[in-house]
């Protein structure tokens, strides 16, 4: 990473660490740069929605989507360290396995004076199979 993804990866894993709901579903920062952001979640059993499945509780991989979004918008060029959500769609297609990481990816692909649009899927290991593809709009807050 060159010495500005160092930075952008420095401020985002302040702002997961600094969410009470990330650490608590222990989210994990892996990469982020240029308004794309991938974050994990390790499977764990006080995530469970249905223990009869042992699947992952929606609401868990919603945050998880909803934090990288984040995260996408706060390290793309145009916009700068803090946002929040205006509005997330989530698409669930399919349950993920029990016992896997979930990867959430998001892209910001495109930023106006005051919002950001995001683009993010959710897998459990096959990025062709997500458990889950989202789309939303996030505050922008410009460098002075």
């Amino acid at each position: 990473m060159t010495e500005i993804d160092q930075e952008q990866l420095r401020i985002a894993s302040e702002f997961i660490e600094a969410l009470p709901h990330s650490r608590a579903l222990g989210m994990r920062l892996v990469s982020i740069g240029d308004g794309e952001a991938v974050i994990e979640m390790p499977y764990a059993d006080h995530l469970v929605g249905d223990p009869a499945t042992g699947v992952i509780h929606g609401g868990a991989v919603s945050a998880l989507m909803d934090t990288c979004g984040g995260a996408s918008v706060m390290c793309h060029p145009e916009t700068g360290e803090m946002t929040a959500t205006l509005d997330l769609r989530i698409d669930y297609m399919r349950p993920a396995v029990p016992g896997r990481t979930i990867t959430a990816r998001a892209t910001c692909y495109h930023v106006t004076r005051s919002v950001a649009f995001v683009r993010a899927s959710a897998s459990d290991g096959d990025a062709d199979d997500p458990v889950a593809a989202a789309t939303g709009a996030f505050t922008v807050e410009r460098p002075e």
